[in-house]
């Protein structure tokens, strides 16, 4: 009887090491699943979301793993992607671009969010009070830039003109959000500021031909709708000489005569180290402020500055040609 019960001591002793090494490896060794949710396929937003993997994989290595989906611009697929990662249980979510975050948002407050590509939060989630932290499971990364150093770039390289028109969809609020905060820069600068607003690419032709056909200078936000139709601008806008100031480069590269821009990758990447301080340092998101791009670059396009004639300072940084 002695010989069980100490036989059966051991095999619970055994047991317990097991369990207490097996829970000690987990901590040591801890392994993520992050869910990248991505409304539309856009080059910028390719940049950031491989920064972002980049900067994980820096600090996890094999022990994380992405389950990466792109919307398409479909809202239905967006509720069904959202959907399957909270039935998985994903450990964090990238949101990318400011609808991702608000679709995101409104699904779930468990999971952490972190935004990325994100002109302006406050505006993105209607916070009442926003003080640079959103608080409960959202933070993130914005890629806002300054209006005055816009609007100062417009009246370099345009000092003669005297309306600019500010085209963007509707329905995106960081892109009304962007043209009213350099409208404002503008107009006290002596400019004459009028909005030309489209529903959905349907509705862009129209207001993108108004527009080139009653102002000096088009300004176009970082707006997903007009980065998937930028070709569409460009042969408007191109046809009635008509220059286009771009809010970010990979639309500029299609339709733009120059952009100040941040580096998307970079945004990604610092979203991505954001995320390992939650996942392995055990920060609180909650706590956490949003980070803002702190460097901004000026970019033309040579091949269309060269159509149009117009002469950039040696500060702008020609983009690069696919």
């Amino acid at each position: 009887m002695k010989k069980r019960s100490l036989t059966f001591l051991v095999t619970f002793i055994m047991i317990i090491c097991i369990i207490i090494g097996t829970t000690a490896c987990k901590k040591e060794n801890p392994s993520f699943t992050i869910g990248i949710f991505q409304f539309t396929q856009h080059e910028s937003l390719d940049a950031a979301a491989q920064g972002f993997k980049d900067a994980l994989t820096d600090k996890l290595g094999d022990n994380v793993t992405f389950d990466e989906r792109n919307a398409n611009g479909d809202r239905t697929t967006c509720t069904t992607v959202i959907d399957e990662f909270i039935y998985n249980g994903v450990d964090l979510i990238l949101a990318n671009s400011t609808t991702s975050l608000q679709i995101t948002t409104a699904a779930t407050s468990e999971i952490p969010i972190l935004g990325t590509s994100v002109t302006d939060y406050s505006t993105a989630l209607q916070l009442d009070k926003f003080d640079g932290t959103v608080g409960g499971n959202i933070s993130g990364t914005s890629d806002l830039v300054p209006p005055s150093e816009q609007a100062a770039m417009i009246q370099e390289l345009f000092p003669d003109a005297e309306t600019i028109g500010m085209l963007y969809c509707s329905s995106e609020a960081n892109s009304q959000y962007q043209v009213e905060a350099l409208q404002k820069e503008l107009t006290d600068m002596g400019y004459s500021c009028e909005s030309y607003l489209f529903a959905d690419s349907n509705d862009l032709s129209y207001a993108a031909e108004n527009a080139a056909a009653k102002c000096d200078v088009i300004y176009i936000p970082t707006d997903n709708t007009i980065a998937s139709c930028a070709g569409l601008i460009a042969n408007i806008c191109l046809a009635e000489n008509i220059p286009v100031i771009a809010g970010e480069e990979s639309t500029c590269r299609i339709c733009g005569v120059a952009t100040l821009t941040v580096d998307y990758y970079d945004l990604g990447y610092a979203t991505g180290e954001m995320a390992a301080q939650i996942l392995i340092d055990g920060e609180n998101i909650s706590t956490m402020p949003v980070q803002y791009a702190t460097s901004f670059t000026k970019k033309y396009n040579a091949e269309v500055c060269e159509q149009l004639g117009i002469k950039v300072p040696e500060d702008y940084i020609a983009l690069e040609t696919e």
